[in-house]
Order: structure tokens, then sequence, then C-alpha cells
């Protein structure tokens, strides 16, 4: 397992690093990523061999506290990080705070202000969710020959501005195995099928916690029927909680303290006094 110095300067162990995944690019589906915001979920996807975790930069540590092996990838918020000052500073404190990249679908500029610190950046292209006004629909983007020669151009663009990896989503699985081979960046299918670097899917996807399950997924388990379970439980048991003290059969002598009718009756005399 390579050994690294993070960005606190400490020695760390991780599962690839930006170098393993650039010596990897061209061996489609080499890595795995998920989603995860918690130590649970990060916890669990190290326990499952997945190499990346992508998390909200304000919980890096709190992932971290769930694995020091993933390679995480920290997204920074639009609101969040407004200008270059308050963008770099959101970056940085995530790369001390255990992130190994940061991943943005801001302007260029702001790529390559990340990328002259030396700060792995990964991009976002393809459909973007927040930016999906523009495209008019939820729907793959490349789909007609002006979006996939527009495409091509942005991953070149992305590229120059000193990206070392990007998220492609829903873009056309035969258009990203023809980007894929002709980009130095390491690819990131969600939904571009599987002629790219790294597959990823959100975890609440994978494990049955979403309502709706998106064309792109695949649900392997499912947690929202357990969550079900546990929510009904839940009100199943402070409703007998409830129906216990209105009929007074708790608390029960058993569940309560006792004392000595003796000391209870010299208690009593001796307040008289």
């Amino acid at each position: 397992m390579p050994n690294i110095f993070d960005w606190s300067a400490t020695r760390r162990e991780r599962l690839t690093t930006v170098g393993g995944l650039r010596a990897a690019r061209g061996r489609h589906g080499s890595f795995a990523q998920v989603t995860a915001d918690t130590a649970i979920e990060a916890a669990a996807a190290e326990a499952a061999g997945v190499e990346m975790i992508v998390c909200r930069a304000q919980n890096v540590k709190e992932v971290r506290q769930g694995s020091t092996k993933v390679f995480v990838t920290a997204a920074l918020g639009f609101a969040q990080a407004v200008t270059k000052d308050e963008i770099l500073r959101t970056a940085l404190t995530a790369l001390v705070g255990g992130a190994d990249a940061v991943i943005t679908a801001r302007r260029l500029d702001v790529v390559s202000l990340l990328a002259a610190e030396d700060i792995p950046v990964m991009g976002h292209l393809g459909y973007v969710p927040r930016k999906s006004t523009w495209v008019g629909d939820i729907r793959a983007f490349g789909k007609t020959a002006d979006e996939a020669v527009a495409l091509f151009h942005r991953f070149r663009r992305l590229e120059e501005a000193g990206a070392f990896a990007v998220e492609a989503e829903l873009v056309p699985a035969a258009l990203m195995a023809e980007i894929s081979a002709r980009t130095g960046l390491v690819t990131v299918s969600l939904g571009s099928g599987p002629a790219a670097d790294v597959m990823f899917l959100f975890t609440s996807d994978i494990c049955g916690e979403s309502e709706r399950l998106p064309r792109h997924a695949r649900r392997y388990a499912d947690i929202a029927s357990l969550q079900k379970r546990i929510e009904d439980e839940r009100i199943a048991g402070l409703s007998a909680f409830r129906r216990d003290i209105r009929e007074q059969s708790f608390p029960s002598n058993g569940e309560t303290a006792q004392i000595d009718d003796t000391v209870l009756d010299e208690f009593r005399n001796r307040i008289r006094n």
C-alpha cells in the first residue's frame, strides 16, 4: 500500500494516490468511488475494498475518523466558498483535515488557482445537476455532434487549466470511450459507461437508501426497508411507554429505588420535630 505525507505533514497509508491513479490511466475500472459524509459510511467503504470517496469539504474530518486509507476528494460547495480567497482557504482546510484532492464545477480560473498551489483538482463535466437549467432537462450530455465536440473541448480546457481528473456524469458511453482515449485526465464515470478509470456511484443508490433509483445506478442492498423497520420499532416502543404511564403500570417496584421502612419512619419522625 502506498505511503505518503498528507497535507498535515503526517505519514499515511493510502489505497491509492494521485500518482497511482495517473499510472493506471487507460486500465478501465481500476478503481471504485462512492460518496460518504460520515465515519460509518467511510469505514464501510474501506471494509468493502472501495478505494475512493467523495465527501463535502466540511465533513472531511468526520470521514477520516472512519477511514485513514481511502482516497478522499472534498467537494467544494458553491455557497460555502465564493471568492477566490474563500475557495482556496476551504480547499486547504479540507486538505489539512485529511482530504487528498478537491472537486469543483467552478470556472477554469478557479481550477488554475487551486492547481497553482499543487492542489489535486478534479473537475466535473457532462451533466452537472446544479447547472442543468442550461441543458433544459435531466439527460445525458453529448448526444448531438455539437454537444460532443463542445464536451471534448471542455475536457481539453480542463486539463490545460491544471486538473488531474474529471467526474464525467451522464456522458454517452461510446463518446466517453472516445474522449477517455484522447485525454490525459483520470476519468471518473458516473453514468458514463465502463470506459473510464474510476467507476462512481452514490452510496445511497448502491445501498437502497434513495426513494428513486437513477437509470445509471444499481441497487445492491435495501437499507430503506431496515430504516423503516427501525422507525416503526421506535414508534412502537415509545407508544408502549406512553401507554404504560397512562395505565400506571410504569414504573414498577422493580424499576424504582426502595427504602427500608424503618429508615422511612425515622425520616418522618425527624421532619416532624
